[in-house]
């Protein structure tokens, strides 16, 4: 800065020197010309000097984070009471608005009532698969009491054939000595009879031995049908049961989701903030289109500036240089800030897929070419008030020396023009 203002000086004597004090030389317009070339270009200096050892912006805005307060409710419902007055700071947790909650409580009793239904029907479940087990198990016990009854029915056949056999053996014997005359034909007789018994006791011990048989026999599919009777119907049993546990699980969940919407029927405040452009009212309907919201929540945490600049203008900017801030809604006074953050991102780079080729212009020269944002935190927020959306000026100061000097003089200038501007005629 001092070498660009040594070398005008110079060139000021020296054309001060030739031209009028010695008058070495006549000015005409050729040195004119010439003249003003090289003042330009030592302008040009101070321009570029300043430009980027001080860059400016005049579009700087205050910003802060926003929350659309939408009703988490399931379907369209009355608005019964406003908790809030619009401009008046609310802390998190603090209500806002109070929705019908009528609706919303007759079907989480409703869901009480068909859980406490799903769980009888459980218990009643349980129960009959109890049941079912102890037949079962009473089944298997008459499989085997079954297998028993048949062993001894073969047992009880074996010893009426044995009986019958020494009945006929008898018979014959008495038969022969009574042919012989050595035996009374009443004792043939009476073996005959006692065999014609005995074969009747065999006969009735065949078949109660194969009634035992078939019985401990009977199977359908390698099981005994008592026991796969009261298998199947333990399965069944068991099934109901298992659908009834999953009854009342989706009735839970339902009961749950019922009871979120039934405490969302109080609107409260996300964070510490304010709601503007109150326009809720009781009686009002919220909730018609989902994703419309009732209010808009500002937030009063995390409020920062920030400030655009054409991106040449940003090649010495770092993090953590000094700003000043000269805010429209402060005439006359100047801001300390700290930069934190480049945000080296632009719209115009990004393309959304479609299957349209993009087509590419010349720049229209009447528009302002791509700038980056930079994000500005104020040294003392606490100094000033700084509502969302105030406008200003900001200088970055990425050097030192005269060039930030003239711009410190540029933005207290403005500052102080925000007196006059806009004009009032």
């Amino acid at each position: 800065m001092m070498f660009a203002f040594l070398v005008t000086f110079i060139f000021a004597l020296f054309v001060w020197l030739v031209f009028f004090k010695f008058k070495w030389l006549k000015l005409t317009p050729t040195w004119g010309v010439i003249t003003l070339f090289f003042v330009v270009h030592l302008l040009l200096t101070f321009v570029i000097g300043v430009r980027f050892v001080a860059p400016y912006s005049t579009n700087l805005k205050v910003v802060q984070h926003t929350i659309q307060l939408v009703p988490r409710l399931p379907e369209p419902t009355l608005v019964t009471a406003v908790l809030v007055k619009p401009d008046v700071f609310v802390k998190k947790g603090q209500p806002l608005f109070q929705f019908d909650r009528r609706p919303y409580e007759y079907q989480v009793q409703q869901l009480k009532a068909q859980l406490e239904a799903a769980k009888a029907g459980r218990l009643s479940s349980k129960y009959k698969v109890d049941q079912l087990n102890a037949g079962l198990a009473g089944a298997n016990q008459e499989v085997l009491m079954y297998k028993s009854d048949l062993e001894a029915a073969e047992q009880k056949v074996a010893r009426t054939k044995s009986e019958l056999e020494y009945a006929s053996y008898q018979q014959q014997l008495s038969q022969g000595l009574a042919q012989n005359g050595a035996g009374t034909e009443e004792d043939a007789q009476k073996w005959k009879a006692q065999m014609n018994a005995d074969e009747a006791a065999v006969s009735q011990a065949v078949a109660e031995a194969e009634r035992s048989r078939l019985k401990y026999k009977s199977q359908w599919e390698g099981v005994n049908t008592t026991v796969a009777g009261a298998s199947a119907e333990l399965k069944q049993s068991a099934a109901a049961q298992k659908q009834a546990d999953a009854t009342i699980a989706s009735v839970k969940a339902q009961l749950e989701l019922a009871r979120y919407y039934l405490e969302n029927t109080l609107m409260v405040a996300p964070e510490n903030g304010y709601i503007v452009n109150l326009q809720v009212q009781p009686g009002m309907v919220a909730g018609i289109y989902r994703v419309g919201g009732i209010a808009s929540f500002i937030v009063d945490s995390d409020r920062y500036l920030l400030a655009s600049y054409t991106q040449q203008n940003l090649k010495y900017v770092k993090v953590g240089q000094p700003v000043e801030v000269a805010l429209d809604l402060y005439p006359g006074q100047i801001f300390q800030g700290k930069v934190d953050s480049v945000w080296w991102a632009n719209g115009e780079g990004q393309y959304l897929p479609s299957d349209v080729i993009p087509q590419f212009y010349p720049a229209d020269p009447m528009k302002p070419l791509g700038q980056f944002a930079v994000k500005i935190y104020l040294n003392n927020p606490a100094q000033v008030g700084l509502p969302i959306g105030a406008q200003g000026a900001a200088a970055i100061y990425a050097g030192k020396g005269g060039f930030a000097v003239v711009r410190k003089i540029t933005i207290r200038m403005h500052s102080w023009f925000n007196w006059l501007y806009p004009m009032p005629f």
